[in-house]
């Protein structure tokens, strides 16, 4: 099919062009031969009358009529898509259908979980599929790789929709048998003590880390671990103290033997937030998956009985400790 003389399949791989800037990794997304996008990409040119793709050493770079091209030809294809794929009705009882989610394994483990578990109950036909935040989990919301992304607000795209799902807090975690914290602690005994703390593989920090430090705070940061649910392990069995979500900490609680201090410091509140592609606005499945969460989101932290169904797991996690932990 042709539009004002251009064959809008190339669109496609105008899109992919733009994006992977190579042949090469474009002709893999595309299916086809590095020749077959190599003479694509030659189509292109002649159409815009622009390189598009300019060489530059060993790199192609794009060109200013490409750069702007970028979001205009992402977002033509994407109303194609929802055009297409959008129904007026949406049944979650007999639907099939998969929901991609970037999120954390805290925002995993208080939130997620509970939506897995209402969905193998409810709707048999829907599954998720969970990967972790990355440096460019906004690029893969704005190309609609992605239905939904749960982060702090702070990390929300001004460009696309948005909506608070619900606040959170920061406790203090220490091992149940640690003798040097009591039930509250001075900022001068908290900063005396060896903290475990979350760094991820961008080796960005996490926020308690980030604020203590805008705020003249220096730690002793003993263990670093790329996750949060983690945090407990490393401070059981010794005098560490860790500072965390206070849904998770409340969570977790329930099986490893650790007490929550309030911190003696204030941290602010955090809102946390899913976003989505503005495509997706009016999506009947992508409105009931936006409204189950909300209503999850808005109960009380481990408060439902489907809650409980995680203690298979994290009991197995409990035994797994050494026995000199769990003495206490």
């Amino acid at each position: 099919m042709r539009f004002n003389r251009l064959d809008l399949n190339l669109l496609v791989a105008l899109d992919a062009l733009l994006n992977e800037k190579s042949i090469t990794r474009a002709s893999g997304r595309l299916n086809l031969s590095q020749s077959a996008t190599s003479g694509v990409l030659a189509r292109l040119r002649d159409y815009f009358k622009d390189d598009l793709l300019k060489p530059s050493g060993r790199n192609l770079v794009l060109t200013p009529l490409a750069l702007s091209l970028i979001e205009p030809v992402r977002d033509v294809l994407l109303q194609i898509q929802r055009t297409i794929e959008i129904k007026r009705e949406f049944d979650p009882a007999t639907a099939v259908r998969e929901f991609r989610i970037v999120a954390s394994d805290f925002v995993s483990t208080v939130l997620l979980g509970e939506l897995g578990r209402r969905i193998d109950v409810e709707t048999p036909g829907i599954s998720i599929d969970i990967s972790l935040s990355s440096a460019i989990f906004a690029e893969r919301l704005e190309r609609g790789e992605v239905d939904l992304v749960i982060l702090p607000r702070k990390y929300m795209s001004a460009s696309q929709p948005m909506q608070i799902l619900f606040e959170e807090t920061y406790t203090c975690v220490v091992w149940s048998g640690n003798q040097l914290v009591g039930d509250r602690l001075s900022p001068e005994e908290y900063m005396k003590l060896g903290h475990v703390s979350s760094r991820f593989g961008n080796a960005q920090t996490s926020f308690e880390e980030h604020f203590l430090k805008e705020n003249g705070y220096d730690r002793r940061i003993e263990v670093s671990t790329p996750n949060f649910t983690s945090l407990p392990h490393f401070v059981i069995g010794t005098n560490r103290i860790a500072t965390m979500h206070t849904r998770l900490a409340h969570m977790l609680a329930r099986y490893y033997p650790i007490r929550l201090v309030a911190p003696p410091i204030a941290f602010p509140k955090i809102d946390m937030c899913m976003q989505w592609n503005r495509f997706l606005e009016n999506d009947p499945s992508h409105q009931w998956l936006r409204t189950l969460l909300t209503d999850i989101a808005s109960g009380e932290p481990g408060s439902t009985d489907a809650t409980a169904s995680n203690d298979a797991l994290l009991a197995a996690e409990v035994h797994a400790l050494p026995r000199r932990c769990m003495s206490a």
